[in-house]
């Protein structure tokens, strides 16, 4: 058999739990999808995490995903569960502990920041990977942003954050800030080459020259910001700009790495009218390099492509092939 070795994908940003919504199409907008998603959150217990994750992170590693950065938010007790179920599906797991201030659901929530540095430091204690996780600017006041963005600095770990995938959460930010979301973490201390803002979909000039001066990367997630109605991310200006773009597959409504970078140069097209906005070669550094340094990871496995797979038969050029034409079936089992 022919093959074609790549570094594995690096999915930096995932919400495994939400898997159990795929298909569902209830809810008008991204906040009415919310509601159904809180109504999932609410019961799951720890059994149900564990034996939920294992399948999806099985998913991940039949599409091609060697890490996965678990984007966290139903509790410790919970996070332990994901980690165990990373161990027994055979990814690499970093553990994005997510902090919550006020909103969403009990169980989302800590009492203070000091609070959830604790918890974070539990499970990073265990020797699991781990990175901060404010979860927006809805969900963190300014006091915990400034906490959080001065200890992922000292001690050198990961910071990630959902900011600008709605106008509405911009349109809140303004009213109680003054300050638009990345505005506001650029304040707060949440920006620097260790941070990596979420979605940015609605992020404007200013804020994406904020994210350029920082070093800070983007996590893009177009099958789900697609299927939630977010709108189209500017791809084109974060890449004019030498901002890093790594993908993310986040609600799991779709598990194919292929799909998402297929997907940021088809937004860069759509927006300009051009093709080749983003190379070959830069989409599938997106996919792997970029999501692991998001993500504090050095090494990673490789995964092999099958050549002699009918999407690729008779392409010229495998790696575009691979890139614009093929699905995650390519990924030959490991």
């Amino acid at each position: 058999m022919a093959t074609l070795t790549l570094p594995g994908f690096v999915n930096a940003h995932s919400h495994a739990f939400q898997r159990a919504l795929r298909g569902r199409t209830e809810g008008a907008d991204f906040w009415g999808w919310r509601e159904s998603m809180l109504d999932v959150a609410g019961g799951l217990s720890p059994d149900q995490v564990r034996s939920g994750y294992v399948q999806v992170y099985r998913e991940m590693l039949a599409a091609g995903y060697r890490v996965v950065g678990e984007f966290h938010y139903l509790g410790l007790a919970e996070a332990h569960a994901a980690v165990e179920a990373a161990a027994e599906a055979g990814i690499e797991i970093v553990l994005l502990l997510t902090a919550y201030g006020r909103g969403g659901l009990e169980r989302f929530r800590q009492g203070s920041a000091a609070d959830y540095l604790s918890q974070l430091e539990e499970v990073r204690a265990t020797g699991v990977r781990v990175g901060l996780a404010p979860h927006s600017v809805r969900a963190c006041p300014r006091d915990w942003l400034e906490e959080l963005g001065r200890y992922a600095a000292a001690e050198r770990l990961p910071l990630h954050v959902h900011a600008d995938e709605q106008p509405r959460e911009i349109e809140e930010c303004l009213a109680e800030h003054g300050l638009r979301p990345i505005e506001l973490l650029a304040e707060t201390g949440c920006l620097g080459p260790h941070a990596t803002v979420v979605h940015a979909t609605h992020a404007d000039a200013h804020e994406l020259d904020l994210l350029a001066e920082a070093g800070s990367r983007v996590c893009v997630c177009p099958t789900t910001e697609a299927n939630l109605g977010d709108g189209f991310c500017p791809v084109e200006e974060i890449c004019r700009r030498g901002i890093g773009i790594c993908i993310g597959s986040d609600s799991n409504v779709r598990i194919d790495p292929l799909e998402e970078l297929r997907e940021l140069e088809g937004i860069a097209r759509r927006r300009t009218g051009k093709r080749g906005v983003l190379s070959v070669s830069t989409l599938l550094c997106c996919g792997a390099d970029e999501g692991a340094a998001a993500l504090g990871v050095e090494r990673w496995p490789d995964i092999e492509a099958d050549l002699e797979h009918r999407s690729l038969a008779g392409v010229e050029n495998v790696h575009a092939g691979l890139v614009f034409g093929a699905s995650a079936d390519v990924v030959i089992p490991s």
